[in-house]
């Protein structure tokens, strides 16, 4: 670590950067980088330290100023950990009611997700993640199975079940994680969070760039398997495998870079390219030309573009995300499968909060924010028409009380609408969040 003072009106800022010893650790108080970045003011002169041992720190703490947010997913934590093995997991319970004048309609409350994680070391080296899911009490899955290996500081081999980085919720999905009791919709309709797939690649940080990257070859979503799995409301949602006996037909990349070297800011730039599997291939003879384009009529090729940032400062706290995506061969699958899916998705969000805790000396956190939302699955279409209920509209308000950093109660309201109607549909949703 190191710590550097200028002096200025006979009072000396201060700032302390601590450079994590494993290249995949976040900053445990920034919330974007693996650097942090704490302010202390006393009278001095200009002074500028090199520490090698934290225990000097002690005694400069007195009157220190910091943002302390956890930036690290659970799976980042585990990985982060000295212990042969860790535990962590989290949890989301929900009341969603429906709003309506006209009608009655039912409240839902449901144990949403429960997940629980483990990681094992066996070596300074050598780490294995997993994360088990139970989902509305009954369902269960698994999202993450996968074997690290840091090779250096620059270069950690995975392989396994892995996160698809794209955006920010599908790696960042804790409940204490985001505002709001629901995730935002355009990542279920566009980015089908959870978005997992079975692979390999690489990842890593390079701390002189301010960098982090992930590489990954996975397969990819089915659009056939005795039928259609994509369609034009949920997109590409019904055509995860989600690592259950899965289909390989086509290998496909999956790439994110992001950038956090200014100190409450952090950009992403994900990236994904290739076919869909088809179960059509199988037992085929390579010489039947006319079963082969048979099968060829059920693969869509997808490229998809993703942008998200996150900023903090002064209490404030911003995030947004922007998705487009390129779909080939609809117009064939549709007539094959009979189904609706759209050429392009389009879809983003901005959200703003505020913590109205921020000046006080306490870890809790009071964040009302406001979330807009705009995300359509026919952005454009071939073969077929547009179907403008697709191309919707959703707005959020509410508030989080972080009593603990792990623990949240969330309430907020949200407006539904489309370009089919100018009417909106009113949810309110009441929530608890839980991440350790």
């Amino acid at each position: 670590m190191s710590l550097s003072c200028f002096l200025q009106d006979g009072v000396a800022d201060c700032f302390i950067r601590f450079l994590p010893k494993n290249p995949n650790k976040w900053g445990l108080w920034h919330p974007l980088a693996p650097t942090t970045f704490a302010s202390i003011k006393f009278t001095s002169q200009l002074m500028i330290f090199d520490m090698k041992k934290s225990l000097l720190l002690v005694s400069m703490l007195i009157g220190i100023s910091a943002y302390f947010v956890n930036g690290q997913n659970t799976a980042e934590k585990l990985l982060d950990a000295e212990d042969k093995l860790s535990i962590g997991g989290y949890a989301q319970i929900d009341y969603n009611q429906p709003l309506s004048s006209d009608v009655h309609q039912n409240g839902k409350m449901d144990i949403h997700r429960l997940v629980m994680m483990f990681a094992y070391r066996f070596n300074e080296r050598t780490q294995f993640v997993t994360e088990i899911e139970y989902e509305h009490v009954s369902e269960v899955y698994v999202e993450q199975a996968f074997l690290n290996y840091r090779i250096n500081n620059w270069l950690n081999f995975r392989g396994g079940l892995l996160l698809i980085p794209m955006g920010i919720v599908n790696e960042y999905h804790e409940p204490a994680t985001y505002n709001g009791v629901e995730r935002p919709n355009l990542d279920s309709r566009i980015v089908p969070t959870t978005w997992r797939e079975i692979g390999a690649g690489f990842t890593g940080t390079f701390q002189q760039l301010d960098l982090k990257y992930q590489l990954y070859l996975v397969n990819g979503f089915k659009s056939y398997d005795g039928g259609g799995k994509l369609s034009g409301g949920n997109a590409l949602r019904g055509g995860r495998q989600k690592g259950a006996e899965s289909i390989l037909t086509h290998p496909n990349l999956s790439t994110k870079f992001d950038y956090y070297g200014i100190p409450g800011l952090r950009l992403g730039l994900s990236a994904y390219t290739g076919k869909t599997q088809t179960s059509l291939y199988n037992g085929i003879p390579k010489d039947d030309q006319a079963l082969e384009a048979m099968a060829d009529s059920s693969v869509i090729g997808l490229n998809m573009l993703g942008l998200d940032a996150r900023y903090s400062t002064n209490g404030w706290v911003f995030r947004g995300q922007l998705n487009y995506a390129s779909l080939n061969n609809t117009d064939e699958y549709n007539a094959f499968a009979g189904k609706d899916l759209g050429s392009q998705l389009f879809g983003y969000y901005v959200e703003a909060g505020y913590d109205l805790l921020n000046k006080q000396s306490t870890e809790q956190k009071l964040v009302p924010f406001v979330r807009y939302e705009k995300h359509n699955t026919h952005q454009k279409v071939d073969g077929i028409a547009q179907n403008l209920a697709y191309d919707r509209t959703d707005i959020t308000a509410g508030i989080g009380w972080w009593m603990a950093a792990g623990a949240v109660l969330k309430a907020d309201l949200q407006w539904f609408g489309n370009e089919a109607t100018d009417d909106y549909t009113k949810q309110l949703n009441l929530g608890i969040g839980i991440w350790f």
